[in-house]
Order: C-alpha cells, then sequence, then structure tokens
C-alpha cells in the first residue's frame, strides 16, 4: 500500500464511519479502484483507521461520559445484543453475505429507508430531556435494530439512527446516541479484528498505519460535527438519494468487473 492510498482510504474512513451511507462499501469500492495490494495488509490498516475514527467520537463526548454512570449502563445494555449475535453468527454473515450483491441491495434498501425516516422524523420531538434517561428496555431494542447493521451495506448509523427515532429520540439525539454506541461496538468488533490480523503489522508499516489513523481521526471529527449540523437542517433525504445512486453504481461496477470479496 502507497502513502497516498493509505492518505485516500483514510480521508474516506473518516468521512463515512458515522454517516448513514455505509462505510464498508465505501472502502469495498475504494480497494478495488485504488487496485491495493497486499490484502492482509489493507486489512489490518482499515482497523487501524476506524479505530482513529472511533476516538474522534470519544474526544469530541468525552464530557458525556463523566455526567453520570446512566450512560454506560445504556450503552452496555444496548451493544449487548451486537456484542451476542456478532460473536455467534459472525463466520456465518461473514461466508453467505460479504458479497457486491448484498451491499448493493442493501445501500438502495437503506436509502429507501432514511426517505422514509426522513418523512416521519420531520417534526418528531423527543420524549426525552437527553439520551441518558432514555428507557432500559429503550436501549435493548436500539440494539436489536443495531443488528441489522451485520449486514454489509446497510451501516451501523442508518441502523441505530433509525432505531433512535423509533423509540423517542428526536433526530439530534438520535445521531449522537448513535455516535456514543459506535464506541464500544466497533472497538470490540475492531479490536477482535486487530487482535486477529496484528501479525501483519511491522515496523517498515507502523508510519502509514499511524498516519493513516491520525486522517481518519482529524476527518471524522469534521465529519461528526457536520453531519448534525446537515441533519438538523436538512434532514435524511439527502443521503437517501445518495445511498440509492451508490447502491446502483455499486452493482453496475461490480457486474461489469466481476468485483469479489
Amino acid at each position: 500500500m502507497t502513502l497516498l492510498q493509505s492518505v485516500i482510504l483514510s480521508i474516506i474512513e473518516g468521512l463515512t464511519e458515522f454517516l448513514p451511507v455505509s462505510s464498508t462499501g465505501h472502502m469495498i469500492l475504494a480497494d478495488s479502484l485504488l487496485k491495493v495490494q497486499d490484502a492482509e495488509f489493507a486489512k489490518t490498516f482499515e482497523i487501524v483507521i476506524q479505530l482513529g475514527a472511533i476516538l474522534a467520537v470519544f474526544a469530541l463526548y468525552i464530557k458525556r461520559f463523566f455526567v453520570s454512570l446512566d450512560i454506560y449502563i445504556k450503552l452496555g445494555v444496548a451493544f449487548l445484543p451486537t456484542g451476542i449475535i456478532g460473536f455467534l453468527a459472525y463466520k456465518t454473515i461473514k461466508h453467505y453475505l460479504f458479497n457486491p450483491y448484498v451491499v448493493s441491495g442493501s445501500l438502495v434498501a437503506g436509502g429507501i429507508l432514511l426517505l422514509v425516516l426522513d418523512r416521519w422524523s420531520g417534526r418528531k420531538r423527543s420524549v426525552y430531556v437527553n439520551t441518558e434517561n432514555m428507557s432500559i428496555s429503550g436501549a435493548f431494542k436500539i440494539g436489536l435494530i443495531q443488528c441489522l447493521s451485520m449486514i454489509p451495506g446497510v451501516s451501523r448509523s442508518a441502523a441505530t439512527i433509525l432505531g433512535g427515532v423509533s423509540q423517542g429520540f428526536d433526530r439530534k439525539q438520535a445521531a449522537e446516541f448513535s455516535f456514543l454506541l459506535a464506541i464500544p461496538t466497533m472497538f470490540a468488533a475492531s479490536g477482535y479484528e486487530l487482535f486477529k490480523s496484528h501479525s501483519s503489522i511491522h515496523h517498515d508499516n507502523l508510519t502509514i498505519l499511524l498516519v493513516g489513523a491520525a486522517i481518519a481521526f482529524l476527518v471524522a471529527i469534521f465529519a461528526v460535527k457536520g453531519f448534525i449540523a446537515f441533519l438538523s437542517k436538512y434532514g435524511f433525504k439527502h443521503f437517501g438519494y445518495y445511498r440509492i445512486g451508490l447502491g446502483i453504481l455499486f452493482l453496475v461496477y461490480a457486474l461489469s468487473t466481476g468485483l469479489k470479496f
């Protein structure tokens, strides 16, 4: 992997990880278009830059973790379904669902769902003063809906935002809870993957990993802040249109190139 490839991938990761557009779909497409070599290291690189993006959310919302223990309880309950189902079904999901047709179909279906969500949530007011006030059962239900994001192309952010709105949050609160829930969910998933592929990290590629993580961290900070501002003003519909267009493009590209992963 060249330094230029690592910079481009890091920017894409930072931009898409917390937006409801599927970072997985973007990274698969970017890997193919950039013709990234050394698949084993590329996988490790993507895990490391994902951790960089996660740290951005932690840095932005660190004060929320010192308000009360409620946030830890709610996030723990919301993470539980994904943790259990992910542990039990990961290999099956990886084997049967990681293909271009599932990704493109998920992008389009998720885009349509965001258009529906945009209309549904337009004038919706939150039933909670803040995210910490939600019920334990509500947190668990959001966690169940987050499990849909194990299907490649669905988007963890889109699934948890949908879950948050369905449990009484307004758009902004749903997005913020999605960001917070990303911390335990993605640390667990990325940590597990990094443990399995740590052997591909060597002294000669350490610089690329560190630079990539730093870029993903910085870009993710701007992406999260920008997303909240954009969401408050424009809603979800533009993300829905984008997903539908990307899903169709992804399918056409996969069929024309014989893309496999």
